[in-house]
């Protein structure tokens, strides 16, 4: 249902993204996961094409958004809920989506109470309601038209603990009733309890994509000095042999298997550094922060290798 192919773009000499590829299917939610300045955004700009790409392409039901004769009706977005001109009430924002879509007005005030926005908060400008209430206003937005898929911007930005629950359920509704969702997010604890697949862009690139379950299923070996000094110095030596190493906060250092690492190899490292271990297992499952980490502090390494 969306695709990108290959984008890329730069910025004067800047490379910001570079051969992203990805696909979001029907009845999923896909979580668009980096850190700052990874090209999270500029990715998305190019998939809803407010940003032209240097090279590749980018589909929403196999047609790009350009020559979609009425995207709203296609795909909902959200990607700057500050972008709404705060003079007009919540009512009358989504009334003008609603005529630009060609979508009945009765549709406005069934957003707004898809989104909580009825009542006495419908009147009120744009340039009174608070960040979580913006937030809101955007996904009745991009849902007024009742789209086959959504693009959403770090939709919980602002939200409290209950607008995120409510977020939540809003999505995986829209998911199994056969839609798509792609999403980018920073709150990677409400990523892991909400999608279904996973892409992870670091430094304009591709990192890992694919099933959540999957990804997180990535073995490791969970190690702990005795020591708190030792265990420092256990991660040093690691490290220093190419490995990809965590730190929980309780202190314990969880290293990829993926590099070749495996418990006795830590054993025989620790021993030969005179590091008497508190534990040493197989960690058969990943925590999202703890694959996210990895994965973009990989990235960041590699790049300042070369």
């Amino acid at each position: 249902m969306i695709t990108a192919e290959h984008l890329t773009r730069s910025y004067g000499a800047t490379p910001v993204v570079s051969d992203v590829s990805f696909a979001c299917a029907p009845g999923t939610i896909t979580g668009f996961l980096g850190p700052n300045g990874a090209g999270k955004s500029t990715t998305l700009r190019m998939i809803t094409g407010l940003t032209r790409p240097d090279r590749g392409s980018a589909t929403v039901a196999g047609t790009s958004f350009a020559r979609l004769p009425n995207p709203a009706r296609v795909v909902g977005t959200l990607l700057d809920p500050t972008a709404m001109h705060s003079g007009r009430s919540g009512r009358a924002t989504l009334a003008i989506t609603a005529r630009t879509a060609g979508v009945p007005l009765a549709r406005v005030g069934e957003a707004l109470e898809l989104v909580g926005l009825a009542g006495p908060a419908a009147e009120k400008r744009v340039g009174q309601y608070s960040l979580g209430m913006r937030q809101r206003l955007g996904i009745a937005q991009a849902l007024l038209a009742e789209p086959q898929a959504l693009i959403l911007d770090e939709p919980a930005n602002g939200l409290d603990p209950e607008g995120i629950a409510w977020m939540r359920r809003l999505l995986r509704d829209f998911a199994d009733r056969g839609g798509t969702v792609l999403l980018s997010s920073h709150l990677l604890h409400e990523v892991q309890a909400t999608v279904d697949h996973l892409v992870v862009i670091a430094g304009g690139r591709v990192a890992a994509a694919g099933a959540m379950q999957d990804l997180l299923a990535t073995s490791g070996v969970v190690v702990r000095a005795v020591d708190a000094g030792a265990t420092a110095t256990l991660e040093r030596a690691l490290v220093g042999t190419g490995a990809q190493v965590t730190r929980a906060d309780d202190g314990a250092l969880t290293v990829d298997t993926a590099t070749g690492i495996d418990a006795p190899t830590v054993g025989r490292l620790a021993l030969q550094h005179g590091i008497a271990l508190g534990e040493l297992r197989s960690s058969d499952a990943t925590g999202l922060e703890e694959l996210f980490f990895s994965l973009t502090t990989a990235t960041t390494a590699s790049e300042e290798a070369a």
